[in-house]
């Protein structure tokens, strides 16, 4: 029977905070206006809303649709897993035009990630990514959700917050109203469109803003990957590399991801140390596919050779980054030694690397 702390514990996340915000805020020229009133920000017991730019179209959250609200309504994290999700379905979709997409998203990292000829086999490569970490999820997808895939979804087990999608078949939609606590969101365009907005991230820190203007990968195809080590990649190293490197420009730094051209199999995020972030993506990736046979991303150069000797030693067959460090030279001559495919972030005849820092 459950006490009366344990309840207490359990409504705390439950228990709507009153917000008195106020209608619209500015930022230089640009107008924002309060859209949804949050439960409550990141924490329990503090206010928090969503505030639309005004004049943003196409695929963000300006443009969103609630289809079902659920119990809880949507929550501030909800609303941050969404954006993420969305720019990197947008960006694989970008990069591999006519694939389904599914992006699985926990507390603002990628968590599943996989491309497929139908929805329903996205979503299940994607899951098998990190079962465990996908508990509690939001999934974002580039197609419309069919009954199928929606009868997955509602499952129990998975415990998933949020589905957003850009269309929902009325026979997807019934199944999705079974789970009373789940949110269906609609998208404002399909991700093959335009996301309009005026193209500034902004960061409240104590006492200022900092901005900066929004980071949109260049490497979109094979073309923008120049081969720095002796042996050379196949297609669908290629392929992988891609796949691998737009996952990691939408993972918090320190990043490492590892995957093949479909899927991917292990992240680490967040690590003080590239080392440590290469030992959680193997580490992870046991969860569900391994890492052997894998193409590995990292979103800075490598200062060590550790990471590239700790790839082989797992089976990871190459790996895509930019140079940068003093011991580039150190670090390519050791991945020669070992058979590893090292790829660049640059086009063949380039100096400079493109990195892919990520820090929200």
């Amino acid at each position: 029977m459950e006490t009366k702390d344990q309840r207490t514990a359990r409504t705390q996340y439950q228990t709507r905070v009153s917000e008195d915000f106020p209608p619209a805020l500015a930022v230089g020229e640009t107008r924002f206006t309060k859209k949804i009133s949050m439960r409550y920000g990141e924490n329990p017991g503090y206010p928090a809303a969503f505030y639309q730019e005004e004049g943003a179209s196409g695929p963000n959250m300006a443009t969103m649709e609630v289809l079902q609200e659920g119990t809880k309504g949507l929550s501030y994290i909800n609303v941050g897993d969404m954006d993420l999700g969305q720019r990197l379905a947008r960006k694989l979709t970008e990069v591999f035009p006519g694939q389904a997409v599914a992006v699985i998203i926990k507390h603002e990292m990628p968590s599943g990630v996989a491309l497929a000829t139908t929805g329903l086999e996205a979503f299940q490569k994607a899951w098998q990514t990190d079962p465990l970490s996908n508990f509690g999820s939001v999934d974002v997808f580039n197609f419309r959700v069919e009954a199928d895939l929606a009868r997955l979804l509602v499952e129990s087990p998975r415990n998933i917050e949020v589905v957003y999608a850009p269309d929902f078949s009325p026979e997807a939609l019934e199944v999705l109203a079974t789970r009373k606590v789940l949110r269906v969101v609609k998208m404002g365009a399909g991700l093959d469109q335009p996301s309009v907005d005026n193209g500034l991230e902004i960061k409240r820190v104590a006492g200022g803003l900092l901005v900066q203007k929004r980071f949109n990968s260049r490497i979109v195809s094979p073309d923008f990957i120049d081969v720095v080590s002796q042996k050379k990649p196949d297609e669908l190293q290629l392929r992988a590399a891609l796949l691998c490197w737009t996952v990691a420009c939408y993972t918090r730094s320190n990043a490492i991801v590892i995957g093949t051209e479909d899927k991917i199999h292990g992240i680490g995020s967040g690590q003080r140390s590239r080392i440590d972030a290469a030992e959680d993506a193997i580490r992870l990736s046991r969860r569900g596919y391994g890492p052997l046979g894998c193409v590995l991303a990292s979103d800075a150069f490598m200062p060590f050779p550790d990471v590239v000797e700790l790839a082989a030693s797992h089976g990871i067959t190459g790996i895509i980054y930019p140079l940068g460090s003093v011991r580039d030279q150190e670090v390519i001559a050791r991945a020669d030694q070992l058979g590893l495919v090292m790829m660049v972030t640059r086009k063949p005849g380039e100096v400079d690397c493109e990195r892919c820092f990520l820090h929200r």
